[in-house]
C-alpha cells in the first residue's frame, strides 16, 4: 500500500519538484507513472525509498509513515520494497546466484535458506539455467531478470520499478513485462516509472501522470496518451 498526502518537495534553489501531490495505490495494484522528463517522477521514487524527505506531507507506506523513520531503521524498511533500475546494478563479476543471494545475506539469511530461496525466484525469471554464470557474461534482458528476481528474494510487498525496460529492445521488454505482471498476480504492489509507451498502451492498467510536480491525470486502465 502506498499513501501520498498532501506531499510537496521543493529543493534548496527553489525548484519546485511536486506540488500537493496525493494519490492512493492499495495492495496488489499495478500502476504506471509517467510524465515528461523533470516532470517529477524520479522525487517520487526518491521520497519512496526514503532517499529525500519531502518539504511537507506524508508518505504512508505499508502502513507506516516513512518522514518518521529514525534513519538507523531504514535499512529494515527498505527490505519492505524491491527496486529494479534501469542500468541493473549487478554484482559483473559474480554469478547470478551469487547476484540474488547476496540480497539475502544483507538480512543475515542463513545458508540453507538462500540455497532452498534463490532457485525459486530464478526459476519465476526463467534464469534457472544461468545460475552459475557471471552477470557480465549476460544479456540485457538476462541482466534484468537478474535485477527483478534480486528485487523480490525478500517477498517485498511493493515493488518499484524505475525505467525497468529502457536499455532492452521490444521482445526482451515484452518479456519483463510478463514476469512483472506474474509477480503481480502473486500480490506484490507493481509501482513502475516509465516513458514506454507502447507497454503503457498494451497493457491498459492504471495510469499517474504527473506535469511539473502535478497529477494531471489517474486513469483505472488508461493509455500513455490521455
Amino acid at each position: 500500500m502506498i499513501l501520498f498526502t498532501d506531499v510537496t518537495k521543493t529543493y534548496d534553489n527553489g525548484t519546485k519538484a511536486l506540488s500537493n501531490v496525493n494519490f492512493f495505490v492499495e495492495q496488489g495494484e499495478f500502476v504506471f507513472i509517467i510524465g515528461a522528463s523533470g516532470a517529477g517522477k524520479s522525487t517520487i521514487t526518491k521520497l519512496i525509498l526514503r532517499e529525500e524527505m519531502p518539504s511537507s506531507g506524508s508518505i504512508t507506506i505499508n502502513t507506516t509513515d516513512i518522514t518518521q523513520i529514525p534513519n538507523k531503521e531504514l535499512p529494515y524498511y527498505r527490505r519492505t520494497v524491491g527496486v529494479v533500475f534501469q542500468d541493473f546494478r549487478l554484482l559483473s563479476n559474480k554469478s547470478v546466484f551469487d547476484n540474488v543471494a547476496f540480497a539475502l545475506q544483507v538480512t543475515g539469511a542463513s545458508s540453507r535458506e538462500i540455497r532452498r530461496k534463490v532457485p525459486e525466484v530464478l526459476s519465476i525469471v526463467g534464469l534457472t539455467h544461468k545460475a552459475k554464470v557471471r552477470a557480465d557474461e549476460l544479456s540485457g534482458g538476462e541482466k534484468q531478470r537478474v535485477a527483478l528476481a534480486r528485487a523480490i528474494i525478500n517477498n517485498p510487498p511493493v515493488l518499484l520499478a524505475d525505467e525497468p525496460t529502457g536499455n532492452l529492445d521490444p521482445v526482451n521488454a515484452a518479456e519483463i513485462m510478463k514476469i512483472l505482471n506474474l509477480i503481480n498476480k502473486s500480490g506484490t504492489t507493481i509501482l513502475i516509472v516509465t516513458h514506454a509507451s507502447e507497454i503503457v498502451d498494451k497493457m491498459r492498467r492504471r495510469v499517474i501522470e504527473i506535469d511539473r510536480g502535478v497529477i494531471v491525470r489517474d486513469q483505472k486502465f488508461g493509455a500513455y496518451s490521455a
